[in-house]
């Protein structure tokens, strides 16, 4: 593993007077943002020990030491929350810590370039790449076994096979006068 830092989660804001503190987790366990030793902010100038206290609506409730007041807590808001990468359990069959895929080049399975990993997101219906190509573009993957069959970390490359259609681009709209004339046809009126 490297010695990267790796973000675990992110002050959401505070709980309580006494400088409770909810954090949106990013470990596959969020009660788990603790369990990895103490975290630092992003610039490694402080570091805190988290006590999880509960999980309440998405976030974790904790105390951070030194953090004993309500204002305290709310000026933590939005802080990213780090542990070194060496703290963290290896990434089981199958599984990959987003900040391992990020930078991967990628090729379609024929072997021809297709760009680099700029982000990997979540929106919900499980986890997409956002790859960004050599022209600047942007493209969104969906990152699963059928569409992503190969993840070689060592190698530093993915290998992409696309679901048909996904990288076509539509044919522009008929122009309003025609779609009215189809629309028309089609309910068995008389064109506008």
């Amino acid at each position: 593993m490297s010695s990267r830092r790796l973000c675990v989660g992110v002050v959401a804001g505070a709980h309580g007077i006494r400088g409770g503190v909810r954090i949106k987790s990013f470990t596959a366990v969020p009660a788990d943002v603790g369990a990895y030793g103490p975290v630092s902010d992003e610039a490694a100038a402080r570091a805190f020990a988290i006590k999880v206290t509960g999980e309440q609506k998405g976030v974790v409730l904790a105390k951070l030491d030194g953090i004993t007041t309500r204002d305290a807590a709310e000026a933590m808001k939005g802080m990213r929350l780090y542990v070194e990468r060496e703290r963290l359990p290896a990434a089981g069959p199958e599984e990959f810590y987003h900040a391992d895929l990020i930078g991967l080049d990628c090729t379609l399975a024929g072997g021809a370039a297709f760009g680099r990993i700029a982000a990997v997101w979540d929106f919900g219906g499980g986890d997409s790449l956002e790859i960004e190509r050599p022209d600047g573009t942007t493209i969104m993957m969906p990152f699963t076994h059928a569409s992503v069959p190969v993840v070689d970390l060592a190698a530093r490359r993915v290998v992409l096979d696309p679901p048909a259609g996904l990288f076509e681009r539509p044919d522009p709209p008929a122009p309003l006068a025609d779609q009215e004339a189809v629309a028309a046809e089609l309910l068995g009126e008389a064109a506008p």
